[in-house]
């Protein structure tokens, strides 16, 4: 298969912060495909086939990358993080080379770029992955799991493909703070992170007592409506909740509800 010189479609890029909230600052930007004028990436991916779908990761990359560096993403300090589905990668020269190529032109250097892989098909039956991911590493490149504890990204593929970045899904994030169960979960998979030596981000974090919940677990790297929404062809800015430390609380924290409310209702 070759590479094309032209996207399948017209599509382009939104960008959405991933913060490091101890620091407050911005850790990633996750690149999120829109249409030419904004639509939603749900009508850019209805438009992917069999026959296009290389295509479409490839330029997937290369608009991210070219996009971010026209925005002034290194600037920022920032890494860029970049969805692939793994059975689309044929070889590690075929994926490579327009990466490297458009990452030079825009001065994007290698090691900011992150590779998360999504959860369409099971890893683990690709067997060419292993020498991909082993030259994506002697590169530089981070690599992540998304949606860590959803479909076919779970403990298995962790154990088989040692990530950089695990993702909790949001799924296991939503009402965190309400279910004993889950904060117990998410209270160790930091323990299980940190003995991999990988960083564990909260997916879809949209509540203040999410976001409190997560931090006194010792979560630090979230992304979510609640610290910043995605930007269509933008590297948009993050805020933090305003907490306070409070006695009555079981957290330890207390939230402000005036500005509770005004993030709810943004």
């Amino acid at each position: 298969m070759t590479r094309s010189s032209a996207p399948p479609f017209p599509f382009t890029m939104a960008f959405q912060p991933i913060v490091d909230v101890r620091a407050e600052k911005i850790f990633a930007y996750e690149a999120l495909a829109r249409g030419p004028r904004g639509e939603p990436a749900a009508d850019v991916l209805a438009q992917v086939d069999e026959e296009n779908r290389f295509a479409f990761e490839q330029h997937t990359r290369t608009i991210a990358i070219a996009l971010a560096g026209q925005l002034g993403i290194v600037q920022t300090g920032a890494r860029l993080s970049i969805n692939f589905v793994p059975g689309s990668i044929v070889s590690d020269v075929a994926c490579l080379k327009p990466t490297l190529d458009v990452s030079q032109a825009y001065g994007v250097p290698l090691d900011r770029l992150i590779f998360e892989i999504t959860e369409v098909e099971e890893v683990r039956s690709l067997p060419h992955l292993p020498a991909i991911f082993e030259e994506y590493r002697r590169r530089g490149f981070g690599i992540a799991i998304d949606d860590f504890g959803s479909g076919y990204s779970g403990l298995n593929l962790l154990a088989d493909f040692p990530a950089d970045i695990i993702k909790l899904d949001m799924a296991l994030i939503r009402n965190v703070d309400r279910r004993p169960a889950a904060l117990a979960i998410v209270g160790q998979m930091v323990k299980l992170a940190k003995s991999l030596g990988s960083h564990l981000i909260a997916e879809g974090v949209e509540t203040v007592e999410e976001y409190v919940a997560l931090r006194s677990s010792g979560v630090y790297l979230m992304q979510g409506y609640l610290l910043g929404r995605p930007a269509f062809e933008a590297l948009p800015d993050f805020s933090l909740p305003a907490i306070r430390r409070s006695s009555k609380s079981p957290l330890g924290f207390r939230t402000n509800p005036v500005l509770e409310n005004e993030i709810r209702t943004a």
